[in-house]
């Protein structure tokens, strides 16, 4: 499929239509780049622009004078594809900013673009802890997660519960190494032990030999450091395999949108970390209500698509208090200025390096007897200050890093 660009207008239709390079004078132009069409497209896709069009809406239509528009495009998880978006959103159509964008090598090369070309870049699907660390740039902010939170973070919260001997089933990509490395260390720091390990690759469809692996090896914990489609195959392949009964599997990259097609059944008892669910709190319940009326499938927000509306809305703050979207940097450093206040994510601030903070909530896929209706599906286990679940800013080799 041709990566496409569809103009998404503020009522909120989502059919494509021609592209005209817009006037920076007249419109400010936001792109949500992600995977429409492949593994992640439930994760991330059309909930996340669905999400960037709720926040511009309902932070009234314009920032700094001028109407906010919204467009996205499919970057099918090759990196080619994505930079030469960005590219060309940059250079010939007036982005100002991009949002979401999963896959970190696409995310690392297209923050390296931002700051060249002294635009914005938001990331709440991508993962890599280096946009905060050795790749971190002033116009670069890290919205919702990385490898280290969701490794350390998981390995933290479920040691304290008693898991202490751990086997890795990790996506043979950078993605999946760095959550299987800051997850191992996390546990060997608590005392616990990593019994092995074995890589699989992206897009798998037969985890057999490696579930056997992780069953053979009597770890109580086996940990999934791969994401999307490949953690809800490898879930539903264990549990059919009877290694749920004995071990407990945890998924680093987990989310709500994979439980419905694994079925409580199969899923129960997983646990996952997260800075956000929807039925946390009132205000969650009621962004999701009106989200849930939006979205094409009716799915829940997860996380990421949390993550998209919260920072749109704190950017177009940004953008207001610059009286302009046109410098990058000046809009990173107001994100960074003011504090953060969302209903999604509550209270934070965004750190030197760029790096969102907020707590994570350890969650637990509930048995099939507690769930009262289609998206009540887990339960909150035990919470993690966003300063403990985040790696400390001095430890990140980020140049922007306060001293």
């Amino acid at each position: 499929m041709r990566a496409c660009c569809r103009a998404l207008t503020i009522a909120g239709a989502l059919s494509a239509v021609g592209l005209a390079p817009a006037s920076a004078q007249e419109t400010i132009r936001i792109g949500v780049l992600n995977d429409q069409s492949g593994a992640f497209a439930s994760f991330q896709g059309v909930g996340s622009v669905v999400a960037a069009q709720m926040a511009v809406e309902d932070y009234g239509g314009k920032a700094a004078g001028k109407k906010v528009e919204v467009i996205s495009a499919d970057h099918q998880n090759k990196t080619d594809i994505g930079v030469n978006i960005a590219r060309r959103w940059y250079e010939t159509e007036n982005i100002d900013a991009i949002f979401d964008l999963p896959n970190s090598a696409i995310a690392l090369a297209v923050a390296n673009m931002t700051e060249q070309k002294n635009k914005v870049f938001v990331g709440s699907g991508a993962g890599t802890a280096l946009l905060t660390g050795e790749k971190c740039t002033p116009n670069t902010v890290h919205w919702t997660y990385d490898t280290y939170a969701y490794g350390r973070g998981l390995g933290k919260a479920v040691l304290a519960q008693g898991g202490k001997t751990w086997f890795f089933l990790t996506a043979d990509y950078a993605f999946g190494a760095d959550l299987e490395k800051q997850g191992s260390e996390a546990v060997k720091a608590g005392g616990g032990q990593v019994l092995g390990a074995v890589r699989h690759p992206l897009g798998n469809a037969d985890y057999a030999s490696f579930l056997l692996q992780a069953q053979s090896s009597g770890a109580q914990i086996v940990a999934l450091a791969n994401a999307g489609d490949d953690t809800t195959v490898s879930i539903k392949q264990a549990a059919e395999f009877g290694l749920t009964s004995k071990q407990k599997i945890v998924g680093l990259i987990l989310g709500i949108n994979s439980i419905p097609a694994l079925t409580l059944k199969l899923a129960q008892g997983a646990q996952f970390l997260n800075p956000f669910y929807w039925d946390l709190n009132e205000g969650t319940r009621a962004f999701t209500r009106r989200y849930v009326e939006r979205h094409p499938q009716h799915n829940v927000p997860n996380d990421m698509q949390a993550g998209v509306y919260a920072s749109v809305i704190h950017y177009l703050k940004a953008v207001d208090k610059v009286g302009s979207a046109a410098d990058g940097k000046s809009v990173v450093a107001a994100m960074k200025a003011l504090p953060t206040d969302d209903p999604l994510f509550g209270k934070g601030h965004i750190r030197s390096d760029g790096r969102k903070i907020h707590p994570m909530y350890l969650l637990e896929v509930k048995k099939p007897e507690e769930s009262k209706d289609k998206w009540d599906l887990l339960k909150v286990v035990s919470s993690l200050p966003g300063e403990d679940a985040f790696r400390k800013e001095s430890e990140g080799n980020c140049r922007l890093a306060a001293k």
